[in-house]
């Protein structure tokens, strides 16, 4: 579908969720952008709910789809990925800030990134991914003399754990000593664990509250420490640069991007 007189529609999922809101009222904050249609799933009390701009929430996928030129998604790995493949028979752009995917469904969404334009970033924050630039840069700079520890805190509804944000960091940090995540992450210790194996990553997980994400990465060398953190407070910049990927992403070609491409961020 083509972008209105008003400007370019957006499909919000999940639309009367927390993100959602705050996705909707950063698209009302823009003048370039508006809501084009609303999902939720099967069931949902707020179904045939009107919205702005005359959008009312739908559960038709197709429906939503045809109604609008570009697609935000923070949801379920699942939902995600059936959203993805649907936006891409119709070749619908998608900005998704969903995290848990699975390495088979991570692997799903990359195929799924060469057909259809696709931002996915684990947090849309610009101060999260200048965060995660100061990581990769100090990691490069203190080099494996200096201990690695993320500690992260989100509210006692999250599913996912470590966060997409904190194992993202934990890459970061990986990069910048020229080691792979996956052979040096440590997510858990109990008992008796023995010396820290060298070159570890530890990422640590804490749930309460309604805490919206916290992120902290420490390096700790003998008699200092470097402590590099991010405290979020409100979901409107995780919603506000969402927004921003999917100004971006209209009218790019299909391939699966990052918020570092959005913000110029690439090394």
């Amino acid at each position: 579908m083509s972008a209105t007189a008003r400007g370019s529609r957006v499909l919000v999922v999940g639309a009367l969720g927390r993100m959602g809101e705050r996705v909707r009222a950063a698209l009302a904050d823009t003048d370039d952008l508006v809501l084009g249609a609303a999902l939720e799933g099967a069931g949902h009390p707020g179904l045939a709910t009107p919205l702005e701009e005359g959008v009312s929430v739908t559960e038709d996928l197709g429906k939503a789809l045809d109604a609008c030129d570009v697609a935000i998604d923070f949801s379920l790995p699942d939902s995600t990925l059936a959203l993805i493949r649907a936006a891409a028979r119709s070749g619908t752009p998608c900005v998704v800030g969903t995290t848990g995917f699975s390495d088979a469904q991570r692997a799903e969404l990359s195929a799924l990134g060469e057909r259809l334009p696709l931002v996915w970033a684990p947090n849309f924050s610009v101060a999260v991914n200048v965060l995660a630039e100061l990581v990769h840069r100090a990691a490069e700079l203190l080099g494996p003399a200096y201990d690695a520890e993320i500690v992260e805190l989100h509210h006692s509804a999250k599913r996912d754990a470590p966060s997409g944000t904190a194992l993202w960091l934990g890459r970061a940090v990986a990069e910048g000593r020229g080691q792979g995540l996956d052979e040096h992450a440590v997510l858990g210790r109990s008992g008796d664990t023995g010396a820290r194996p060298e070159g570890a990553i530890g990422i640590q997980a804490l749930r309460g509250g309604d805490n919206p994400g916290e992120h902290t990465v420490l390096f700790l060398g003998s008699g200092e420490r470097l402590e590099l953190s991010h405290r979020a407070f409100t979901r409107d910049h995780f919603a506000r640069g969402a927004v921003r990927a999917a100004r971006w992403l209209i009218g790019r070609p299909p391939g699966l991007y990052g918020m570092s491409q959005v913000l110029g961020l690439e090394r």
